[in-house]
């Protein structure tokens, strides 16, 4: 992940809404809550498309846990290498985030309990996905099959490579006949409860066993890089506490 360049009511800046303020909305009652499933129905295929490694687990690190349980196929797509995450670091310059960053995901899905699923790179430039949506909707939609459910970053997310991950794989979807189910991520940061610029309408709640939410737990301390702060430069952590507070609960929401 980077900082965002999203439109301004959209912009990822200071510590966000606190997670506080989420578990106290009550709203949350509200919405529908739905199955893996019923998410992905038996012979269909679930297929991850993450903008950064790390966006898979942070997503719906549960839920591909749950598919997993229930001998659902899955096809991982990431879709960037995430070697901007650390502009001008001595400690993590472009070339090694681009070895450790795939490296942090294969263990994170170990962490998971997931026996290697297919793992599709696609290595387009961390930051630039937004000028190469429509090269991704096409590589995107030769992978795709009718059937297929497609989970991806939301289209509003607030990260420009979250939004163009959305846009592309919505014009995927659309080609190729498969379903798109949309994931917020950085939506949770910039957004506050009851948000009318979030679709509560299409919002789906799927609880998690606090074993699977723990998992995910272990599963995202793999992503050092991302996790912890660069002493080389005085940043803190691109995953700020703040950030995984919101993102790790007994539930994960799907905009459907």
């Amino acid at each position: 992940m980077r900082a965002s360049t999203a439109p301004q009511e959209r912009r990822i800046e200071g510590r966000g809404t606190p997670d506080q303020s989420w578990q106290a909305w009550p709203g949350w009652s509200t919405l529908p809550a739905i199955g893996a499933g019923e998410l992905v129905p038996p012979g269909a295929r679930a297929v991850i498309v993450a903008p950064h490694p790390d966006d898979e687990i942070l997503a719906c690190g549960g839920l591909l846990q749950l598919l997993a349980a229930q001998g659902r196929a899955l096809l991982l797509v990431a879709v960037t290498d995430g070697d901007a995450s650390h502009p001008d670091s001595p400690l993590w310059p472009q070339e090694r985030l681009r070895q450790v960053r795939p490296r942090e995901s294969a263990l994170a899905l170990q962490a998971l309990g997931l026996a290697a699923p297919p793992w599709l790179r696609l290595r387009l430039p961390d930051g630039g996905v937004t000028g190469m949506t429509p090269q991704l909707s096409t590589m995107l939609a030769a992978h795709l099959r009718p059937g297929d459910v497609v989970f991806t970053t939301w289209r509003l997310d607030g990260h420009p490579d979250h939004e163009a991950c959305g846009w592309a794989c919505a014009a995927a979807c659309s080609a190729s006949g498969a379903t798109l189910v949309e994931m917020p991520v950085w939506g949770w940061h910039w957004a506050a409860p009851g948000d009318a610029r979030v679709p509560w309408h299409r919002a789906r709640s799927l609880p998690l066993p606090d074993a699977m939410l723990q998992r995910k737990r272990a599963a995202l301390r793999c992503f050092a890089s991302q996790m912890q702060a660069d002493p080389s430069t005085g940043r803190p952590a691109i995953v700020g506490d703040d950030a995984l507070q919101r993102l790790l609960h007994a539930r994960e929401v799907y905009f459907l």
